[in-house]
């Protein structure tokens, strides 16, 4: 059997993009591994969201070839130049945040009738939206903190949003509803505070959410892989604060040693079997299929709730996902192989599906 022609997607119009490169180096290498089963091409998308061919998956190089995705029944890419074309099989998109992880890219891909790895494009929607989530996530029975939504073109009471804070108890967390990453975000701990944080998370998103703070919080996580009956939960793991006071993006990706990671997380048994059903919940209450990773916050005394869910979590070797499935016996190459299986499934599923009443 010929080897499947798989497009790796990454980069995109998004402030992730940087960390959407270095995942998707590691799901290159390693799908190249296996040349007999796989031929891998890397495909750029640059902050404009122009596409290009690489020779190896990188930052933006001279030698990039400019191609263009296209309706066809001979090929799905195609140099502006004419001189190559080809049919992909299954495109694997590594991008995050929003215009990529958010459904547009998913939407685009439906467009072109064409399989691909991970969740669709309402599910994918739903997950970059903090505020939809965390209602659908109570919905399902899994415990989320109090939460005061906040639109751009909609005046807010600051009044009451002051005395909702009050209530609610210094430090709360201003978020932007639609990034990862932790971009835009910040801790109150005094109301005069609140304003500029909440103007500083508008100016990555025309929604932001302010949120109950639990102060030092622990950030535990469960990998997902999968969909319908059949989606494996990972060991739990934990994100341990080494520098600043939480984790934002400086602690996360430019502070060295700013953070590390617990694999398994130190947590009861008991505990991390109701995260891990408590993910799935999430991840069914969004209709979610391919992979995901949820993330919860834990207080002094044990308890926990649902933090956010990304549909396309980061891939590289350091990153937690694959180190979360490894921790309970998952190999991350088998995992790739299983995932670009699964998005073939789902196509030939959405295949059988009729166009005529």
């Amino acid at each position: 059997m010929a080897p499947l022609q798989v497009a790796v997607l990454y980069g995109g119009k998004s402030t992730e993009h940087e960390v959407s490169i270095h995942s998707a180096q590691t799901v290159c290498r390693v799908l190249a591994e296996k040349p007999q089963a796989y031929t891998v091409y890397p495909i750029f998308i640059d902050k404009q969201g122009f596409w290009f061919l690489q020779k190896a998956c990188g930052p933006h190089q001279a030698s990039d070839k400019p191609i263009t995705p296209v309706i066809a029944q001979a090929a799905n890419l195609l140099a502006f130049d004419g001189s190559w074309k080809t049919k992909i099989d299954v495109f694997f998109p590594v991008v995050h945040g929003t215009n990529c992880e958010d459904g547009t890219l998913q939407g685009f891909l439906e467009t072109l009738d064409v399989p691909y790895v991970g969740c669709g494009v309402l599910p994918s929607a739903i997950g970059m939206d903090k505020v939809v989530t965390k209602l659908l996530a109570q919905c399902a029975g899994v415990p989320v903190l109090p939460f005061f939504p906040i639109h751009k073109n909609i005046p807010y009471n600051t009044y009451f949003l002051k005395t909702w804070v009050e209530k609610q108890g210094l430090p709360v967390f201003v978020k932007p509803v639609r990034l990862g990453s932790s971009v835009g975000v910040r801790k109150v701990k005094t109301l005069d505070e609140l304003k500029p944080a909440i103007d500083f998370a508008l100016s990555f998103d025309t929604d932001v959410m302010v949120e109950k703070g639990v102060d030092h919080a622990r950030e535990i996580f469960c990998a997902l892989y999968g969909q319908g009956e059949n989606v494996k939960s990972s060991a739990c793991g934990e994100l341990r604060m080494l520098a600043g006071e939480f984790f934002d993006y400086n602690a996360k990706y430019l502070v060295e040693g700013g953070c590390e990671t617990k694999v398994p997380a130190d947590i009861p048994a008991d505990i991390a079997s109701k995260m891990r059903a408590d993910s799935v919940a999430v991840f069914h209450a969004l209709n979610g299929s391919g992979l995901a990773r949820v993330d919860f916050l834990m207080d002094k005394n044990g308890a926990y709730y649902f933090s956010e869910i990304n549909t396309i979590p980061g891939m590289s070797e350091t990153s937690l996902y694959p180190q979360l499935f490894e921790a309970c016996g998952e190999k991350y190459p088998q995992i790739l192989d299983g995932l670009i299986e699964q998005a073939q499934e789902i196509y030939k599923c959405k295949k059988t599906l009729s166009l005529n009443r």
